[in-house]
């Protein structure tokens, strides 16, 4: 079977104000419970995209098998209840675990632990029929822990744009964030160092899919690397790496939208523009960061830092506004259950329509590109950007193309497309680090003399446009 729900990240201050708010009134049912989940030694289950836990909720002993991880839908996650009596996993042909793994339950045993506890209400949004639970409680890990504090609002009957119209009813009483990580995915993080950063993981599509749903998994990825960054951001102190990644996330998940565009509609620019704005003040932190690491002046560099402090600010306080939690909200219900998803051409194979839009984005860049020469700085920055929507799409799509032949093609086009993009980016930077240098008053960026001079960047204009033909004239790994 599956679920439809929505998770909501929230504080525990938020979560005490919205519940003796008048919006749910009194919980039907509060409940504590006790969760383990189990893998073995080498996490075959974590690692394959499972994961299997016994939840005891009072007398009763009920185990759960999830498709978990980036690889399943939010929204509606494949999952395989039953009771046991003991707390000792049953692997049986209930679940997919017996033909995935064989006889996996002796090698299984306790990884990590969930204590938290429930309160439950059911609520009616227009005729949908909700439950929504809120979980106070930790994660335990060896001697790690971990605070759980989540909404979880479930479909039981009715429209998915129902649950995202009580979703804004939350928020306006207490701020909340649309949640990416099942618990499994936490506790096995949790096992782990906590990451700095999270990149771009990646993207699993089938020869069967539509394109439609090839978007949604698509952009749903590229959401969920902004999210886990957005977390790290929120919660630590001068968090470089993480900026840089959600910026990427952003840039990519505008790239899915561009790549799509012709049958998204009217919101799809209006949600485009709106992460435009937040992309724009994570920029102008990532570009301090970069000019903070290239200022040899110890003066310079005070007030550097200063200019840095304000615009990491800055973005922190876009993140964390109302505007921005509700583009989420606004975005996830319309990736779910907007209108475009009626549109005939995205019902069509998703291989075709990878095949045309890589072919689209090639010849965009291979007609535009043919005399980097003889274009302006803008036109160049322009190129810059049409090989990254090829390269945002390629890493999109390869998935369709993983036979013996297209793998081997997709990593020589990768290597030459990283070679261009590290050119081009050379040359970016020579233009206009200046310029960005100025602004803040800067004059001794190191290296700056040699990077401005006109040989350096007829020099770098030859290279990119030697690494530019050797990318075009790299087989196509859709064909």
């Amino acid at each position: 079977m599956s679920e439809t729900e929505l998770k909501l990240d929230i504080t525990p201050d938020d979560l005490e104000a919205l519940a003796a708010s008048e919006l749910f009134g009194e919980p039907a049912g509060t409940l504590e419970q006790h969760a383990t989940y189990f893998d073995t030694p080498e996490n075959s289950l974590g690692r394959a995209g499972f994961s299997l836990c016994i939840c005891r909720s009072g007398a009763a002993l009920v185990q759960t098998v999830k498709a978990t991880g980036p690889a399943a839908a939010r929204f509606a996650r494949p999952q395989w209840e039953m009771p046991v009596t003991s707390e000792q996993p049953v692997i049986d042909g209930t679940t997919p675990l017996v033909s995935r793994f064989g006889d996996i339950a002796p090698a299984l045993s306790p990884l990590f632990e969930v204590n938290v506890l429930r309160q439950t209400w059911t609520m009616v949004e227009n005729t949908s029929r909700i439950e929504v639970s809120a979980d106070r409680g930790e994660l335990i890990a060896g001697e790690r822990r971990l605070a759980v504090c989540e909404l979880e609002l479930v479909l039981k009957d009715g429209e998915l744009v129902d649950v995202f119209r009580l979703a804004r009813k939350i928020e306006a009483i207490a701020p909340v964030t649309i949640g990416v990580q099942s618990r499994a995915e936490r506790g096995y993080r949790l096992l782990d160092a906590a990451p700095v950063a999270i990149k771009a993981e990646p993207i699993h599509l089938d020869m069967d899919d539509t394109a439609g749903h090839a978007f949604r998994v698509i952009a749903g990825s590229c959401f969920r690397q902004f999210r886990l960054n957005e977390a790290i951001l929120l919660r630590r102190q001068n968090a470089e790496e993480a900026l840089h990644q959600a910026r990427v996330a952003l840039r990519r998940l505008r790239s899915a939208l561009s790549v799509f565009k012709a049958h998204l509609g009217d919101e799809a620019k209006r949600l485009s523009d709106a992460f435009r704005w937040l992309a724009g003040l994570l920029g102008d932190a990532r570009d301090l960061d970069v000019l903070v690491a290239k200022t040899a002046s110890p003066a310079a560099r005070g007030n550097l830092q200063e200019a840095r402090r304000a615009a990491h600010e800055a973005a922190l306080a876009a993140l964390s506004s109302p505007q921005a939690r509700a583009l989420m909200i606004d975005f996830n219900e319309w990736l779910q259950s907007g209108s475009y998803r009626r549109e005939p051409a995205l019902g069509k194979p998703a291989v075709d329509f990878a095949a045309h839009a890589l072919d689209r984005q090639r010849k965009r860049l291979k007609k535009n590109g043919k005399d980097l020469a003889g274009l302006t700085d803008g036109e160049r920055h322009q190129i810059r950007k049409d090989a990254k929507k090829l390269r945002y799409a390629a890493e999109f799509f390869c998935s369709l193309f993983e036979e013996k032949r297209g793998a081997r093609r997709f990593a020589l086009f990768s290597d030459a497309m990283e070679k261009l993009q590290d050119r081009l980016g050379a040359l970016n930077d020579l233009v206009t680090g200046p310029d960005v240098a100025a602004k803040y008053g800067l004059d001794d960026l190191e290296g700056s003399e040699q990077e401005r001079s006109p040989r350096n960047k007829t020099k770098l204009i030859e290279r990119s446009q030697a690494a530019l033909d050797d990318l075009l004239d790299t087989k196509k790994f859709w064909r």
